[in-house]
């Protein structure tokens, strides 16, 4: 038999309870989402665009730009284009952002997981 979902819910490291009400907590979350939420937002968009374009706006996509290289292609290749830029913004931005602060966090976790109290008040 196994427990009820509650019960998982209940057995978590108390210690996490204190950090996720701390400021810096929350200013990583804040942070965070400040770039996945636009990002995303973004990139579904130009995303959308590409497959809206391609069903409703043929003949643009169909527009032949170099040889047998048309719009469409130009769009496609650019979707991969953008998802490593993106993956390399999101690691610059995460290096410089979230890294230092989320490294303070996982110190004062350490420091308050072993015995509950340091001299830093969460």
């Amino acid at each position: 038999m196994t427990a009820p979902a509650h019960d998982h819910a209940a057995r978590h490291d108390p210690v996490y309870d204190r950090l996720s009400e701390t400021s810096e907590f929350k200013e990583l979350r804040r942070r965070y989402r400040g770039f996945v939420f636009p990002a995303t937002v973004a990139f579904l968009a130009w995303y959308l665009l590409y497959v809206v374009a391609s069903m409703w706006a043929h003949d643009f996509m169909s527009q032949k730009l170099v040889g047998n290289i048309n719009v469409a292609l130009v769009f496609g290749l650019l979707q991969f284009v953008t998802t490593f830029a993106l993956a390399y913004l999101y690691s610059r931005y995460s290096t410089a952002k979230l890294d230092p602060l989320a490294r303070e966090l996982q110190e004062s976790y350490e420091a308050n997981g072993s015995n509950g109290s340091t001299g830093r008040a969460i």
